[in-house]
This record gives structure tokens, sequence and C-alpha cells, in this order.
């Protein structure tokens, strides 16, 4: 079997990377997911921290080194004994055996902190909602599945504000992707905005000529575009826009029975078209890397037949 694709999907604690991963998931299907939290890599347990005085966003807080070695036996199509940490408890559990599987999709803190990690993944995103946003987010979740009171989450959120700032936001530098949510006016949560930087270390599908000036928009800045995509979108322009990206894809056209765009806040469940695109965008590279590899070649990223000019990043 080819060496799995590995996708990284890096933010602060809330941002919204499960949500990603989630989705993509559920469009590949469990059996062909390896889903790791490089939460499960953490040195110190949650009573640890508070009495170190430590973050669980400082690299020195966490075991980098095995998570490292995991990336690269699982991407080799090797199992791991794997670490597990409880959100709810804030303990550790008994690591459990976990099996390679054609696709490796891995969320965390710090997973592009280094360049051996940086290396490891195929596809490289990053989530960078508005600070306000992702409190809010934050004490949503923790407050309703892990146990913790508002007054917690938010005097953890201000301990942690200077370790996100030098560890957590540089690793944006360093993704494909970069995608923002923020509030619009309608102050939904359904209808999120959604800005994604697009940078050319990877050939992005065109949808340029579907961009009219009426809803998304695409700008173009040096080595890399940014796309916006209103919360508002209409959905019938918003189906033209999927569909534009399946078309690249047809190869993968079985992967369209499931949903995308689904996410949860607290308990309640949403749908929102525009996290719906930029799932799709993160799912076309994953399976154009899977495609490469299956005959014989190499993904998009080490690929020199692939164009890697601002120029043409979008002409896939």
């Amino acid at each position: 079997m080819p060496r799995a694709i590995v996708v990284g999907v890096v933010g602060d604690s809330g941002a919204g990377k499960t949500t990603i991963t989630r989705g993509l998931t559920r469009v590949i299907g469990d059996t062909h997911v390896t889903h790791v939290s490089a939460d499960d890599y953490h040195r110190f347990d949650r009573k640890q921290r508070r009495e170190l005085g430590v973050t669980p966003l400082h690299p020195d807080s966490n075991h980098l080194d095995i998570l490292t070695q995991h990336l690269t036996h699982l991407r080799r199509g090797e199992a791991v004994l794997k670490p597990v940490y409880s959100h709810r408890s804030g303990e550790f559990e008994p690591p459990v055996y976990v099996r390679p599987s054609k696709f490796l999709l891995v969320e965390g803190l710090l997973n592009f902190h280094t360049e051996t990690m940086r290396s490891l993944h195929d596809v490289r995103i990053a989530l960078a909602p508005p600070e306000e946003l992702r409190r809010a987010w934050k004490v949503k979740r923790d407050c309703t599945r892990r146990g913790y009171t508002t007054d917690e989450v938010l005097a953890e959120l201000d301990a942690r504000q200077s370790d996100a700032e030098e560890f957590i936001q540089p690793q944006r530098r360093y993704a494909d992707i970069v995608v923002a949510f923020a509030q619009n006016k309608a102050q939904d949560p359904a209808h999120l905005d959604a800005d994604l930087i697009l940078r050319d270390t990877l050939p992005h599908p065109d949808l340029s000529p579907l961009l009219d000036g009426s809803g998304p928009a695409l700008v173009k800045r040096e080595h890399e575009w940014l796309l916006r995509i209103p919360g508002d979108l209409d959905p019938a322009h918003a189906a033209e826009l999927e569909e534009a990206v399946w078309e690249r894809m047809s190869f993968a056209s079985h992967l369209r029975i499931r949903r995308l765009g689904e996410f949860t806040v607290g308990t309640d469940l949403f749908r929102s078209d525009s996290l719906a695109l930029v799932q799709l965008l993160i799912l076309y590279h994953v399976v154009t890397a899977r495609a490469a590899l299956s005959i014989g070649g190499s993904p998009p990223r080490a690929d020199p037949r692939f164009p890697t000019g601002a120029d043409s990043a979008l002409h896939a």
C-alpha cells in the first residue's frame, strides 16, 4: 500500500480543528482515516501543569520528539502505541494501538513547530479565527463538554496568551491554507464569513471564472491569493462553486454521498455553506495527493511538473 497522505490542522485551542477534521473524516470514511490528536502527546497532565505554572502550548510541555516518531511510522504504514490524554478528566489514560490508514489526519497545537514535522505533512492547514470568536467557541465547548466553569476557561485563556503569540500563531506562515472564519452582521453561527489565504506551495483549483464580484472575491497577492467567502453566500452560488471543485476531482466522485459543512457549537448542530467550501477545498488537495501516489507519482508539493508560482497557483 502507498504511504499515508498526511493532513495537518493547526490552531489554538477552540479554533475549530476538530470541526475541520471531523468533516473530512465523514466524507472520506472512518475505515480510510487514522486520526491523531497531538494533545495526546502533552508531557504533563492538567494538575501537573497547574503546579508547574506552564501551559500545553509551550513546546517543552509536549513530547514533540515522540509525536514526530509516531507520524513517521504511521506515514509509512507502521502501527504505533499512542498515548491518550483525556480532556474531560485532564489525565492520561492507557495508550492505544493505532494502525495506519490511507489518510492520516493530525490536529494539534504545534504540528508545524519543527521543520521535520512540517516535512511529514502533505497538506498543511492553519486556523486563525478572530480572537474574540475563538474565545467564545472555547468557552462554550469547555463548559459544555470538558467540565470547566466560565471563569476557569477565561483565566486559562489569559494565562495562555503569551505562549499562543510566541509558538502557535507563527506556525501560520508554514501553512498551505490559512482559514479565518469571522462573524458577519447577522451574528449567525451558520453563516460565518470565511477568509482563506491560498499559498502557492500547493496548486489550488481555479474558481476565478465563478467569482463575479457579487459573492466570493479573489484577491491576488505575492505568492498567495486571498479568497473571501461571505457567510450570506447565495445557496445556489455556493452549490455552483462546490460543483466546480468536484468536477476537478471526478476520480473522487464516490465521496459525494456524504454531507460537508456540518458543525456543532456546544451541543447544537448547524450547517454552513462557507464551511462546506473550506472543507471541500481541503478535500481536493487530500484526494489529489492520494491519486498522485496511487499512480506511482508524488503529491503536488514534491512534484516538479506542478507550477509553484503565484500566477499559476490557482490553475490546477
